[in-house]
């Protein structure tokens, strides 16, 4: 038909092409679109030249440009007359508009400002006093253009503290006479004695000095999470798997009181360290709060998404903080009975905290970090310097600034408070007739002079620790290094 339209043509098959022909291509294409003269050099920058040329200059006479021929004469004769002249010659190759300076004076002009680039990284904007007519080559912006080059960069201290020097720590006693493993730990405030709660469901005191045996307090039908003593009465504090909180009067070595109201197994327990109150946190995700006299549950502190299982208190704001297996730390009003703040920091449970005797900073641990904090406001202070890489059961801190770390796998870790350092990494030996996945520390402890460290451990035992008094910073050098950048989180 005459007004069909024409069939179109067959297409033509597209060539393969490599990807190395296509870049080509790109290039040329480039090449075409930004050189108009293709197959000629590209033309020579007299400006750039001119940069180039005085960058080098200053870097090898920078130290005598400001010598004029006059001083070098001055200094020494004919060698000087020789580096006086070098200098002249350097000086004008670096700074060109000096030359139109000296006519310039001539006809009455007094002075000749040069922007050029120079090596000196120091102050924002560097003034180069020229040799005849005291003009200054001014340099705007020098700083920033080698700011980032390394090389250049004046090397400046690390404003990291510098840890202070510890004695090593060592094993010097090892306890038995749990029937199972050893959970929870608490000093008497005399530092006479302390009580170590089991999986055998016992509570034992022990004689701080003898490492005897005193008493073995029965009750519990779990195995024992938490100890704490009072300071203001003669009162042990308990708390287990079996969801039930006691109070024990030691005058009597028999349970005075219950508190009823976790629906799970309680982990963590503390007492605050002013008013008679009790903290417990666990497996129901809840922090309760008791009046230790009237049994009565003042406040159920909800807010945590999962199992709390530590927690310590403070005599002023936040008065209670715990750490959770949801990642995160809450600060809370004792008052209001809410939560003041959240902190996110860690990406893995929280099970251990502990609270500087004398500063206002505490420790956080997980599987992934150990964290410093400071109080009352929650911000981050840093990292410990190094990883433990295992689960931290439990950390304590003496007034020397000394921060112990037990870990699962049998790992207790020293650390300079101040500075994050790790000083030593020590490891626990299980007792004969225990298997090797035994090693593990869940519960430890400074005595009340922070002298000794007592830990408790999977394979039942009980075990002592001192600084060894023979150490000395020559036979045990502090082989410490800054870290190189700053986290922030």
């Amino acid at each position: 038909m005459p007004g069909a339209m024409a069939a179109p043509a067959a297409m033509e098959p597209v060539e393969p092409q490599s990807l190395k022909k296509l870049s080509f291509k790109s290039l040329k294409r480039a090449l075409d679109l930004f050189s108009p003269a293709h197959g000629h050099s590209t033309p020579p920058d007299p400006e750039s030249k001119k940069i180039r040329i005085s960058y080098k200059v200053h870097a090898e006479y920078g130290s005598v440009m400001d010598l004029s021929i006059e001083q070098a004469q001055d200094r020494g004769g004919a060698g000087a007359q020789g580096k006086g002249d070098l200098v002249s010659t350097s000086t004008a190759l670096a700074l060109p508009g000096i030359q139109d300076s000296r006519n310039s004076q001539k006809e009455g002009s007094q002075s000749a400002i040069v922007t050029a680039p120079t090596m000196q990284p120091k102050g924002p904007e560097l003034g180069i006093p020229s040799r005849n007519t005291g003009a200054v080559v001014s340099i705007p912006g020098s700083s920033e253009r080698y700011q980032s080059t390394s090389a250049l960069m004046e090397r400046i201290p690390s404003r990291w503290p510098r840890p202070t020097w510890h004695p090593p720590w060592k094993n010097y006693r090892v306890i038995s006479g749990h029937l199972g493993w050893v959970r929870s730990i608490a000093f008497d405030p005399s530092n006479s004695w302390f009580c170590t709660g089991s999986a055998d469901r016992t509570i034992k005191i022990w004689d701080v000095a003898s490492g005897k045996l005193k008493l073995t307090l029965t009750g519990h039908i779990e195995q024992i999470r938490g100890l704490a003593v009072s300071q203001r009465h003669t009162y042990l504090f308990s708390a287990g798997d079996d969801k039930q909180v006691k109070c024990w009067d030691l005058e009597q070595n028999k349970v005075i009181r219950s508190y009823h109201g976790h629906l799970s197994g309680v982990y963590c327990l503390a007492l605050h360290p002013s008013l008679d109150i009790l903290l417990t946190g666990g497996r129901d995700s809840v922090c309760r709060v008791w009046d230790i006299r009237t049994k009565a549950m003042i406040f159920a502190l909800s807010g945590h998404d999962n199992t709390v299982c530590s927690v310590f208190a403070r005599p002023t704001d936040p008065q209670v903080v715990t750490g959770s297996h949801d990642t995160t730390i809450k600060f809370w009003d004792l008052a209001a009975g809410k939560s003041m703040l959240t902190l996110t920091h860690h990406k893995k449970s929280v099970r251990a905290m502990a609270f500087h005797p004398k500063e206002q900073t505490f420790t956080s641990a997980s599987a992934d970090n150990i964290k410093k904090f400071g109080l009352p406001r929650g911000e981050f202070l840093h990292n410990m310097l190094s990883q433990q890489k295992t689960i931290i059961n439990s950390m304590a801190v003496n007034e020397d600034g000394v921060l112990a770390t037990a870990g699962d796998n049998g790992s207790l870790w020293f650390w300079d408070w101040k500075s994050g350092h790790n000083f030593q990494q020590a490891q626990t030996i299980v007792q004969p007739g225990s298997l090797d996945s035994e090693a593990c520390i869940y519960a430890l402890s400074y005595d009340i002079s922070g002298s000794r460290l007592v830990t408790c451990e999977a394979d039942k035992t009980i075990k002592m620790w001192k600084e060894d008094p023979t150490a000395t910073p020559e036979t045990h050098p502090l082989n410490f290094k800054p870290p190189k950048e700053f986290r922030r989180y």
